[in-house]
């Protein structure tokens, strides 16, 4: 769930709208998907077609989730402190845990989970700091494209492509690594983005 953008600057966390709203709802929807989803990722060791599918479509809900509860809470004035605190927990709870149990079936390499989630985790707590100081920096959309690469590269390896299309697994690999690697790309470029602005907002380095 994404805060409301103003231009530039820092914005203070709502503090008006009711903590029960749909949007909170969701985001603790997502929350409690995660392990619905992890489970259904690891039967069988990751080879059963069907948990697979099952997986990426546990995957999708949680992911489109987090799109509903933004726009509810911005169209109906619902962003909250608890909104701005528990939604980007519960995307990294979701991305974590998809990439995680990927090295852990050996399906994506532990490099890159390492990565990424050092990445979120320390923007995560950066902008936890930023908040509780000078209140939130809007997301750029450099970050909501890292957001989509992520989501769409995590799919791509959650499908058992390489079960369904054994024939074609070059092309599948290619397709996979190429998604990948620009995830990559924009999970760092980004996060030295967020750090740069951390720090150049009023009130000076978090740290």
């Amino acid at each position: 769930m994404s805060s409301p953008q103003p231009t530039g600057g820092t914005v203070p966390v709502g503090g008006q709208a009711p903590l029960l709203n749909i949007a909170n709802a969701l985001t603790c929807l997502r929350l409690l998907l995660v392990p619905v989803f992890v489970a259904a990722l690891l039967v069988e060791g990751g080879e059963d077609t069907f948990w697979r599918m099952t997986a990426f479509t546990v995957f999708v809900v949680a992911a489109l989730t987090d799109r509903l509860d933004g726009q509810l809470a911005r169209s109906r004035g619902l962003v909250t402190w608890f909104g701005a605190l528990a939604d980007p927990i519960a995307d990294k709870a979701l991305t974590g845990a998809a990439l995680v149990g990927l090295s852990m079936l050996g399906i994506v390499p532990w490099w890159v989970t390492i990565v990424i989630l050092g990445r979120e985790i320390g923007i995560t707590v950066l902008r936890f700091l930023v908040i509780r100081r000078r209140g939130v920096i809007p997301a750029s959309r450099g970050g909501k494209a890292k957001t989509v690469a992520q989501t769409f590269a995590i799919g791509l390896f959650l499908l058992p492509l390489p079960l369904l299309f054994p024939d074609s697994l070059g092309a599948v690999l290619a397709v996979q690594w190429t998604v990948l690697v620009v995830a990559l790309a924009l999970t760092v470029a980004t996060g030295v983005d967020y750090v740069v602005k951390a720090v150049r907002a009023p009130g000076g380095s978090p740290a």
